[in-house]
């Protein structure tokens, strides 16, 4: 999951491909340019960052619990973020505050339910389910006919990824990422809203300090003095940066140089790249089913985008 950032106030309807703690808004409409591969590279970097920090995260897990890795993650962000965006607290109205508030427990419920996933079924058809939120939400909000074969396609994808019944992957774990899809869903809305409300990515760095509050009290209860211990601090660090400081630097950068509908495809690739950490990081080995389940949501999941950019009117992207 990475770093979500506000979008603008320009910011169109969103693809499926945002991503799960987030993305920085691409500037829609953005022409194309020669030697691509550098922007490219960048987001495909941060698309690998989020997911080995995910992978990372789940080995912390036996040192802090999942509760407790989610809230040194947002503790983590949170402080590098107001410290970098410095965001102003004076000036504000009280709505302004409510959908900054709202934006930071959408943010709290879809970190805290992805990583009771991971806990429970691999990384790789844990992304998978989880990035059905926005496919479902960029479905919807196109109202095209075209994009019931693309929910026909993850729906495959899904029967496949749960053999037929979810009786290869621990039904509890299933949920909380279908969950996750949803808060997934729930942040994007409110991620354009706070965008809105707040210049650049001030309404983020505040939504973030509010998920990091709201999570405290849970990673306390259920890991206590262990969140003190300077390795288990040390590791949180390192998922935070994975996670969410470094991709959200790497997509920004490129999104000033990348069309939007180009970064979007490439987001869709993250099931895939989430399967390999695990298998690199976890040795979570996936069986063909369950490799074919993933490569065909992430098929579904470019169908919807090029569907969008049919239209002429390629989608901003903003992410976990």
């Amino acid at each position: 999951m990475t770093t979500p950032s506000s979008a603008t106030p320009s910011s169109p309807a969103p693809t499926p491909a945002g991503h799960a703690t987030g993305h920085p808004p691409a500037p829609a409409g953005a022409p194309p340019r020669r030697g691509s591969l550098g922007p490219v590279g960048l987001v495909l970097a941060g698309g690998v960052s989020v997911q080995f920090g995910g992978a990372l995260a789940v080995s912390l897990m036996p040192r802090a619990g999942a509760l407790g890795v989610v809230t040194l993650r947002l503790l983590v962000a949170a402080v590098v973020l107001l410290v970098i965006c410095r965001p102003r607290l004076r000036g504000h109205s009280r709505t302004d505050w409510g959908t900054v508030i709202v934006f930071g427990i959408t943010m709290a419920a879809m970190n805290g339910l992805f990583y009771q996933a991971v806990a429970r079924i691999p990384l790789g058809p844990a992304v998978t389910l989880e990035v059905l939120g926005p496919l479902a939400l960029s479905v919807l909000a196109s109202r095209r006919a075209v994009n019931l074969l693309w929910a026909a396609l993850a729906l495959a994808g899904v029967f496949l990824l749960g053999g037929g019944g979810f009786d290869r992957l621990d039904p509890a774990g299933a949920a909380f990422a279908l969950g996750a899809g949803a808060m997934w869903a729930a942040y994007i809305v409110f991620s354009a809203r706070t965008g809105r409300r707040f210049p650049q990515a001030d309404g983020l760095a505040l939504a973030m300090a509010a998920a990091a509050l709201l999570f405290l009290p849970l990673g306390i209860a259920e890991s206590g003095a262990k969140l003190t211990d300077p390795t288990t601090l040390a590791l949180g660090a390192a998922v935070a940066l994975l996670s969410s400081v470094l991709p959200y630097t790497l997509e920004l950068l490129a999104l000033r140089r990348l069309p939007a509908s180009t970064f979007a495809i490439l987001m869709s690739l993250e099931p895939a790249i989430a399967a390999t950490a695990g298998f690199l990081v976890l040795a979570q080995a996936l069986s063909a089913s369950q490799a074919a389940a993933i490569a065909l949501v992430v098929a579904a999941s470019m169908g919807a985008v090029r569907t969008q950019v049919g239209r002429g009117k390629p989608k901003g992207t903003e992410g976990r």
